[in-house]
């Protein structure tokens, strides 16, 4: 093409592209009362991973999730991922995972979306003001279970793919989900399926998606890491069985006490990470890092009243976003074994188990932080002299991720935000863990942008979990500038 003639055809470009995205953004306002209804249908399914007795309600989310991208033309494949085994020695098929393949033009970008619909456990009785099951409209709030983590956004991609289908548009770019119903207990099977599809499905996806987070506050944010998860079971054994406390106390060394003076050596009463080289390893805050945390959006008074504490561990932004993102905390769990009954039992418990995690971060690898952790719980036992068996286990390693924000990716990503909100997003990082992220960048070696649309206060995994009516219709447009801006990315390398 001569070169002269390229911007007046750029031009005509930019101008059909700005009135395809006003189709589409009407055809969204259009049809918002359909996502909420398709959404109440999705929520009222109890799709909880944890509980094997609800497993015939996860396979047919998942057939519900096949059906209706069957219903839309794409491509879907109903993905077996093997069993899951009991503690009981049974085993039970996990669910399908669901994958979709919309467009196959070679010369376009393609986007691969991950997200998950099943939930965590739910019951009225925990404390909620509604029906966990049954999606309830208040005050331009969806409350439900599984209404933002992660049913809402799974749906918002599916909304933003149906407007072009339904308008006749021709999709900006290939587009695939996978979507899976077990994220919430560690998304068994799904780390093989992808290793088995690398060189299949995943063949020809250019850049991957998850919008399985959330905003920080109540501006729109992009985020670019999140904190692996050690977790572990330290394990006290003393007696052969139970004994009274009364006929057998201040004669036995009883292993809570032992369970307790060892957990003690885990973290200080100011948060100081107290084992062995942990610390040691974690990158220094750098100074970009430290302009970034401070030009983000945070109240921490808002934080603080939200979490109902008197007192946060750090009292500036910076820091508190730091120890929340990119440093690593111990936090312990619980007891197993322990009386926790009402009443007054009295009890020496013959043999109790702590649970506690590590939430780790780039530079620390979950092998060491096994090994320093074993290590250093076995040397202060050692130095109790007692009678009674340690035994340390980690159950979990799920490593940690994190992106470039200097890739297009990303400014594709902050692009789409602009267009939909008119202000620039947040680049924030996760406290959490998304251990798929991790396995998809390894394995693909593709960019990665996780591009939420939950709100900061949406209570996710907590009682009266909700998505606002504004930021699920308002995604679906975001989702939908978003697969346009992916598409202008290897325009500008042509």
């Amino acid at each position: 093409m001569n070169p002269q003639v390229l911007p007046a055809v750029l031009l005509v470009l930019s101008a059909v592209q700005a009135f395809q995205y006003q189709e589409l953004v009407r055809y969204v306002d259009e049809h918002k009362e359909e996502y909420v209804e398709t959404l109440r249908n999705w929520v009222a399914v109890e799709s909880d991973s944890s509980n094997v007795q609800k497993r015939p309600d996860l396979h047919h989310m998942m057939g519900m999730v096949a059906q209706k991208l069957q219903l839309m033309g794409g491509t879907v494949k109903l993905v077996d991922i093997g069993e899951q085994e009991l503690p009981d020695g049974q085993s039970l098929p996990l669910p399908q995972v669901v994958t979709v393949q919309f467009g196959r033009d070679p010369s376009k970008q393609t986007v691969c979306v991950y997200g998950h619909v099943d939930v965590q456990p739910a019951k009225l009785e925990d404390g909620w003001a509604t029906d966990p099951f049954n999606l309830t409209d208040l005050n331009g709030n969806l409350y439900g279970r599984g209404a933002s983590d992660n049913k809402a956004p799974v749906l918002a991609w599916i909304h933003a793919v149906e407007a072009y289908l339904a308008l006749n548009m021709e999709l900006p770019v290939n587009v695939k989900l996978v979507i899976e119903g077990m994220e919430e207990t560690g998304s068994n099977g799904l780390d093989a399926m992808i290793m088995a599809q690398r060189d299949t499905f995943f063949s020809d996806v250019d850049y991957i998606v998850i919008s399985d987070c959330g905003w920080l506050s109540r501006r729109p944010a992009l985020t670019y890491g999140t904190r692996g998860n050690c977790y572990f079971f330290a394990e006290v054994e003393g007696p052969k069985q139970d004994l009274h406390s009364g006929v057998y106390g201040g004669t036995v060394i009883e292993p809570m006490t032992d369970l307790i003076g060892i957990l003690d050596s885990l973290i200080s009463p100011s948060g100081k990470i107290l084992i062995p080289g942990i610390r040691e390893a974690v990158a220094p805050l750098s100074d970009e890092e430290w302009k970034r945390y401070q030009d983000i959006e945070f109240d921490m008074d808002h934080y603080k009243n939200k979490t109902g504490v008197h007192q946060l561990m750090y009292n500036n932004k910076v820091d508190l976003l730091a120890h929340m993102w990119r440093y690593p905390t111990v936090s312990i769990h619980g007891i197993e074994g322990a009386f926790s009954d009402p009443g007054t039992k009295t009890v020496i418990p013959a043999k109790v188990t702590a649970k506690f995690s590590i939430r780790q971060v780039p530079d620390m690898d979950p092998a060491m932080v096994r090994k320093q952790v074993t290590e250093h719980l076995h040397s202060v036992f050692a130095k109790r002299k007692s009678p009674n068996k340690l035994k340390v286990t980690m159950v979990i390693g799920a490593k940690p991720w994190l992106s470039d924000t200097q890739n297009p990716l990303f400014e594709a990503g902050k692009a789409a935000v602009k267009r939909v909100f008119n202000m620039d997003p947040d680049l924030i990082r996760e406290g959490g863990t998304i251990p798929i992220a991790k396995t998809f960048q390894d394995v693909t070696q593709k960019s990665i942008i996780m591009m939420p649309i939950g709100g900061f206060d949406d209570g996710l995994h907590s009682q009266n979990e909700k998505i606002s009516r504004y930021n699920y219709i308002e995604g679906t447009k975001l989702f939908i500038a978003f697969l346009n801006e992916v598409s202008q990315i290897r325009k500008a390398r042509v």
